[in-house]
């Protein structure tokens, strides 16, 4: 003989494993995609200031905050200018960003001073072997696109490279002298609308800002990047430019923008969904499914049985019969056939004499009632009659009480 097979064809607490698994997968997955690019940490060797790699910015960050100067690392491109409070955006386009990309946070700035550092390096992967995170490949000079300089912010402008051995630059800002090593093939800039700040040996300016607007251009990003933190008097002398260059342009602090290098947070409905003050209704509406699928997994006592179309018993047989009845709207037809039945159940129990027709039966069962007004032969020949199921109904009850009375029965 097998075994009975169990009420249950799974086990509940699996099922309910897998889908809280499921759902935390779902919302895990979601945040990512709406978080990813802003919680990156930038460890691609990159030029960047996430970057640790020697193109990247790392450094100098670290070192400016280490001097108590008010630094940020800016994901979204909006204006960064108060009324009390001004920062210098440090912007560090790759050779791949896009001219459009310049013009939308140059625009965004509104007005407020910016810094350009243009790019120098270009990083190579070596082929079969695997990178590691934070460092950079294999590097080569590489003039920076003058697409990242707009000409209708900049007008027509040139890069070229220039030998500076043993050069040292200088510059007059903020009412300071600043002398900074060079390096051994140093980046410039030329243009119409440009003043020159920090001359190379060829002429081309390696530090200039524009005539007609407060924004200034780094041509060669070695004299700030974590290249020039290879001996201590270029990267002192970086700092001592960045600085000079905030206190010339009246800023507070320095923004360091990294959405030029894909790591910006820009602005959509899924983010919002995941940072304040939008969090909240998140974790409200997660909470409010959790609870929905927990009520919809508990039951309350044991798992219900199918019970039978129509039940076993001589009840649910009256009472089916009864049911059909009364659908049919055939109560009032049943009197004669209910009155003949009640004659004959009290006839038989009390042993009427036998051949007594119907009339001398009802008579015979009035001779044996007391307490009950018309008798049952008065109750026998008015059912019929009746014309309204309440006035049926009064006159069955009364010979139902008769019937009980002499039978002693329910």
């Amino acid at each position: 003989m097998t075994d009975a097979p169990s009420d249950s064809s799974f086990n509940p607490r699996l099922i309910g494993g897998v889908v809280a698994v499921g759902v935390a997968a779902f919302i895990a997955l979601w945040a990512l995609i709406a978080l990813g690019p802003q919680l990156s940490g930038g460890k691609d060797g990159g030029g960047h200031a996430l970057s640790k790699g020697a193109p990247g910015y790392a450094a100098m960050i670290d070192l400016l905050e280490r001097a108590g100067a008010q630094v940020e690392v800016r994901r979204r491109v909006e204006p960064y200018r108060y009324q009390d409070y001004t920062q210098l955006a440090v912007l560090t386009p790759t050779h791949e960003t896009r001219p459009g990309a310049m013009q939308e946070i140059l625009a965004a700035q509104a007005g407020a001073p910016i810094l350009i550092v243009l790019p120098k390096w270009q990083v190579l992967q070596t082929p079969g072997e695997r990178k590691k995170p934070g460092w950079s490949g294999p590097g080569f000079r590489a003039a920076a696109p003058t697409r990242l300089l707009p000409a209708d912010w900049f007008g027509e402008t040139e890069v070229e490279s220039e030998a500076a051995k043993s050069a040292r630059g200088r510059a007059i800002l903020a009412g300071r002298a600043i002398d900074i090593p060079l390096p051994d093939e140093v980046q410039t800039l030329s243009g119409p609308h440009l003043e020159a700040l920090i001359v190379a040996p060829g002429g081309g300016a390696v530090l200039a800002r524009t005539k007609n607007r407060d924004i200034y251009i780094l041509a060669d990003p070695d004299l700030i990047d974590n290249l020039a933190f290879a001996s201590r008097d270029t990267a002192r002398a970086g700092a001592m430019l960045l600085d000079a260059i905030s206190e010339d342009a009246d800023a507070d602090g320095f923004a360091f923008d990294v959405t030029l290098n894909g790591f910006g947070s820009q602005r959509s409905l899924l983010r919002f969904a995941f940072v304040p003050p939008f969090i909240g209704i998140t974790l409200c509406l997660i909470a409010a499914g959790l609870l929905a699928l927990w009520q919809a997994a508990m039951r309350f006592g044991p798992a219900l049985r199918p019970a039978r179309a129509i039940p076993v018993s001589k009840a649910a047989l009256i009472a089916n019969s009864a049911d059909l009845i009364k659908q049919a709207g055939r109560e009032l037809d049943s009197a004669d056939a209910y009155v003949l039945n009640q004659r004959a159940a009290i006839a038989r129990r009390l042993h009427a004499p036998a051949g007594l027709d119907a009339s001398a039966i009802d008579a015979w069962i009035d001779r044996r009632l007391t307490g009950h007004n018309g008798g049952f032969s008065a109750l026998a020949r008015r059912l019929p009659l009746a014309r309204s199921a309440p006035e049926f109904l009064a006159d069955a009850q009364a010979l139902h009480d008769i019937r009980k009375d002499l039978l002693r029965d329910g």
